[in-house]
């Protein structure tokens, strides 16, 4: 048939397939996996390894928060410096709470977290990717996994501070219980004075006064003591105004 309608009319259709095949090339912004897609794509071209990473560190953030956990383990691998690994870690971490998932599994992801954490041979980054998955599973109400987390690592200064920020975050949800637990386990009486005055004022901060108050009673250095209970009363003043 068409042999009868000539050339031209032949190019216009040639031409219309073209057209068509271009636009269904194109992403669509509803469609989110193939503007990922592409982005994972684009990000490969980076020729700068620092750029490269921090492109694939939110990719992989991107991927959590739409709860694709074993993809942003996938891009995770591709990072190459190990602080924005750990950073990384803590982005696919946080997102875990944002997500209705099980127990068993929040569970099954913060361990393939630190499986990852401990092929990072940089032991600051190590300690800190660590520090961040307790992070992470304090603010998915996974206390017995946070503190699991913490007594795992080898360096008292940053097992104290992985304690520290885990108590800090049950503090920021009003988990005046958990946040004590967590500081009773930190073994330096300075650490454990100024993480019992950082949780005072995060409850104080909240109007949780009677709760700020609990905080900075255990707190052994007079002046730090003094400090955290004056703030308390000037949050409450002001809270009263």
């Amino acid at each position: 048939m068409f042999k009868y309608l000539g050339i031209p009319f032949l190019l216009v259709i040639l031409l219309n397939v073209k057209s068509y095949a271009d636009d269904s090339a194109v992403c669509t912004a509803s469609d989110r996996a193939c503007v990922i897609e592409e982005l994972i794509e684009t990000s490969a071209n980076i020729e700068n390894p620092s750029w490269r990473d921090q492109s694939y560190r939110e990719i992989a953030k991107t991927l959590a928060a739409e709860g694709r956990f074993k993809d942003a383990l996938e891009i995770w691998q591709k990072i190459e410096n190990p602080d924005t690994k750990a950073l990384t870690i803590r982005g696919i971490g946080m997102a875990v709470s944002d997500h209705d998932l099980t127990p068993e599994g929040q569970s099954k992801i913060f361990s393939a977290l630190q499986e990852k954490s401990d092929t990072i041979e940089h032991p600051p980054s190590h300690a800190i990717a660590l520090t961040y998955i307790a992070m992470a599973q304090a603010f998915a109400g996974d206390d017995e996994g946070a503190w699991k987390t913490a007594a795992s690592m080898e360096n008292e200064a940053l097992r104290h501070k992985a304690y520290g920020e885990t108590a800090e975050i049950q503090a920021e949800q009003g988990n005046l219980k958990s946040a004590l637990k967590s500081i009773d386990f930190i073994e330096s009486t300075a650490y454990k004075n100024k993480s019992y005055a950082l949780v005072s004022k995060i409850l104080a901060d909240q109007r949780l006064y009677d709760q700020a108050l609990k905080a900075a009673n255990p707190v052994t250095n007079a002046y730090k003591k003094a400090k955290a209970l004056q703030y308390v009363l000037d949050k409450q003043k002001m809270g009263s105004q």
